[in-house]
């Protein structure tokens, strides 16, 4: 839920749908929108694997508010397969996936931040908590 001017306002995702969801193949550089799990029964899920209509790799999830570069964007497809490689995608409530960078020479530093992050203070307290 998004708070906008002190008023809760509901996520995008939540308002309607359904939405699809949005896979990547990183050999072909391309992305397919799939039927979502969610509207899909256990039984379809748990036999399903979404494969590049082109080379026939499994394709990966990337979530919803994904925007895929452009094919012959080599540098930007790196970015995003490094970034889903450390576990970062764009799968969110339709409030924003939290800030990504723009840029594959940003990407080091931003990695850099996000493990230091993971070994804060605030965060030791918080797994201590829930475990």
């Amino acid at each position: 839920m998004e708070i906008i001017k002190g008023v809760q306002m509901m996520c995008r995702y939540a308002m309607s749908g359904p939405y699809k969801d949005i896979y990547a193949c990183f050999n072909c550089r391309k992305s397919f929108k799939q039927v979502s799990r969610y509207d899909l029964s256990p039984e379809v899920v748990a036999q399903l694997e979404y494969k590049c209509p082109q080379c026939a790799t499994s394709m990966v999830s990337m979530g919803q508010d994904f925007q895929a570069p452009k094919h012959n964007d080599t540098k930007q497809w790196t970015k995003v397969m490094i970034l889903y490689r450390h576990g970062y995608t764009f799968h969110n409530c339709g409030c924003g996936a939290g800030y990504r960078p723009a840029d594959l020479r940003e990407l080091s530093d931003f990695l850099e931040q996000q493990e230091a992050g993971k070994g804060s203070e605030g965060k030791r307290l918080l797994q201590r908590l829930t475990s």
